[in-house]
C-alpha cells in the first residue's frame, strides 16, 4: 500500500485548520487517558491502521496497560474501565457510528458523569479523531 496524497502538502491551510482543533483539544483539561481511549477506540471502529498504530504507541508511552489496550474493543465485558471511561467509550462509539445517532440515554449518562464542559470537550475530541481517521483511510497512510 502506498500513500495516495499528502494533504498537509497539497492543502496546507485545510490541514492546519484540523491541527488547530487538535491543538485546542490538547489545551483542554481532558486527561491523557481519556484522549487516548477516544483516539484508539474511534480508530478501531474506523479501521484506521495508521491511527491505531500511532495512538496505541502514545498510550503505552503514557503508561496505559497492554491489558486495557487489548480489551478496548470489548470494554463492556471487562472490569478494566472506570465509570467515566465507560461513558466516554459509549459516546465515542455512537458518535463514530453516527448513522445510528447518539441515544438520549448515552448522552444523558455522559452529561451526568462528566458535566457539560468536559462533555463538550469529549465530543470535540471524538469529532477530531474521526476527521484524522478519514484522512488516514482516504489517503492510505501507512503505519511507520
Amino acid at each position: 500500500m502506498k500513500t495516495r496524497i499528502k494533504i498537509d502538502q497539497t492543502e496546507p491551510a485545510g490541514y492546519k485548520a484540523i491541527l488547530g482543533l487538535e491543538s485546542f483539544i490538547e489545551s483542554t483539561p481532558l486527561t491523557k487517558t481519556h484522549k487516548d481511549l477516544i483516539k484508539i477506540r474511534a480508530s478501531q471502529i474506523n479501521a484506521c491502521a495508521f491511527c491505531i498504530d500511532m495512538h496505541t504507541k502514545e498510550a503505552r508511552k503514557a503508561g496505559e496497560t497492554e491489558q486495557r489496550i487489548y480489551a478496548l474493543n470489548a470494554w463492556r465485558d471487562t472490569p478494566f474501565f472506570t465509570t467515566d471511561e465507560r461513558a466516554i467509550l459509549a459516546l465515542t462509539e455512537e458518535v463514530t457510528l453516527i448513522s445510528g445517532h447518539v441515544k438520549d440515554e448515552t448522552y444523558q449518562a455522559a452529561l451526568e458523569i462528566l458535566g457539560e464542559t468536559y462533555l463538550a470537550q469529549v465530543i470535540l475530541s471524538i469529532i477530531t479523531i474521526n476527521a484524522w481517521n478519514r484522512i488516514g483511510i482516504t489517503t492510505q497512510l501507512v503505519p511507520a
